[in-house]
């Protein structure tokens, strides 16, 4: 994991087309604004967990099973 310091009205660039700016610091919050392409999908990693367990669960297989086939798809 990369880690980087910024303060507010600061960005960071990912790749070509993707700026990720600080907003605003308030406490232990941080508001951020991301600049991408509209067909890249942002999610906030907890809704991203929400939606990929529904997938797996519609496809009527477990978890575990989904996760196999995952990890097999990833290293070919």
């Amino acid at each position: 994991m990369l880690v980087l310091t910024r303060k507010s009205d600061e960005s960071i660039k990912i790749g070509d087309d993707i700026t990720i700016t600080i907003v605003e610091i308030k406490g232990n919050s941080v508001r951020l604004g991301i600049k991408a392409p509209a067909r890249m999908k942002i999610y906030r990693d907890e809704l991203y967990e929400k939606i990929r367990k529904e997938n797996v669960m519609s496809l009527n297989i477990s978890l575990e099973e989904f996760e196999k086939i995952n990890k097999t798809l990833r290293t070919k």
